[in-house]
């Protein structure tokens, strides 16, 4: 193992590109979907860090198209990071979060390539 690597992002690295990236939608799908209970606030604000840091490990592997994708989508977590008592109090703010997230999840699934799972 390398030493410069903590155990998680070791784990995470090693897989595929697509696969990661599926894993990055899936971590804004789960926060979008738990975002508009109010009784989730810390599991989202844990979600949010951990999906930061999959930006971060994600990045240097792809293209530097879909990097600066990833990169404006560290953008926008981190300004709703900045803005979080807005964002998570505000019910207008809230709906504007939810629909973002909702687009960069499809987003980032498309640039995975891997097959949408339908939800029934």
């Amino acid at each position: 193992m390398n030493s410069g690597l903590t155990y998680e992002q070791e784990t995470f690295v090693q897989d595929s590109i697509p696969v990661r990236l599926g894993k990055l939608a899936t971590n804004l799908a789960r926060i979008n979907q738990l975002f508009s209970d109010s009784t989730h606030e810390d599991v989202v604000k844990s979600l949010i860090r951990e999906t930061m840091y999959f930006l971060e490990w994600i990045a240097p592997d792809i293209d530097i198209d879909n990097a600066c994708e990833l990169a404006n989508l560290g953008r926008f977590l981190t300004r709703w990071l900045f803005n979080w008592e807005q964002a998570w109090n505000d019910t207008d703010a809230k709906n504007q979060i939810i629909q973002e997230l909702g687009i960069w999840s499809d987003s980032v699934l498309q640039m995975s390539k891997l097959p949408a799972v339908q939800q029934s």
